[in-house]
C-alpha cells in the first residue's frame, strides 16, 4: 500500500481515472444504450481532476453538457488482473466523483465510430470531493450519493 499521504493527495499521485460505463441500469434506459455483457472501460488522464474551489473549464465545441455523480474508488497500490475476492483489498478509499460529459462531443464520436475520450477525458472533467479512507465506508454498495452546485 502507498503510504498514507500520498494517498491522500492522489490528484497529485494518481496517474490515470479507470472508469466503468453504463454500470447503472436506469441511466442505461435514459441513454437508450444496450445492457453490456462485459464492463464499458474508458480511462480519464489525471489532467482530468479538479478540486473543490477550482472550475470546470467547458470545452468551447460544447453546447451539452451533463453530469454523473460517481463514487470514486482509490487503489492504493498496483492492482492488475486481480481477482474478485481479493478485489477489496486493493481499495484505500473513496470520494465523491462527477463524470463530465459533452454529450453532444460523445453524439458524434459515436455517429463516426470514434473513440469518445475528447467528450470524457478533456481537462478537469472530473472533480472530486476529499479522500474518505476505506474503514470510514461499511458498505460501499449501500450508498445515496448527490451533489449541489
Amino acid at each position: 500500500m502507498a503510504n498514507a499521504a500520498n494517498i491522500q493527495n492522489f490528484v497529485k499521485f494518481g496517474r490515470k481515472i479507470v472508469c466503468i460505463g453504463r454500470n447503472y441500469k436506469d441511466h442505461i434506459a435514459e441513454m437508450k444504450a444496450a445492457l453490456p455483457t462485459k464492463p464499458v472501460v474508458f480511462i480519464k488522464p489525471a489532467t482530468s481532476y479538479i478540486q473543490q474551489g477550482h472550475s470546470i473549464v467547458i470545452p468551447p465545441e460544447c453546447d451539452d453538457l451533463h453530469h454523473e455523480v460517481e463514487l470514486g474508488v482509490v487503489i492504493g497500490s498496483l492492482a492488475r488482473n486481480v481477482e474478485q475476492s481479493s478485489a477489496m483489498s486493493f481499495v484505500a478509499g473513496y470520494c465523491l466523483a462527477l463524470d463530465m460529459t459533452a454529450r453532444d462531443l460523445q453524439q458524434d464520436c459515436k455517429t463516426k465510430g470514434l473513440p469518445w475520450e475528447i467528450a470524457k477525458g478533456f481537462d478537469t472533467s472530473c472533480p472530486i470531493g476529499e479522500f474518505i479512507p476505506a474503514e470510514k465506508i461499511s458498505d460501499p454498495h449501500d450508498l445515496d450519493l448527490w451533489s449541489v452546485y
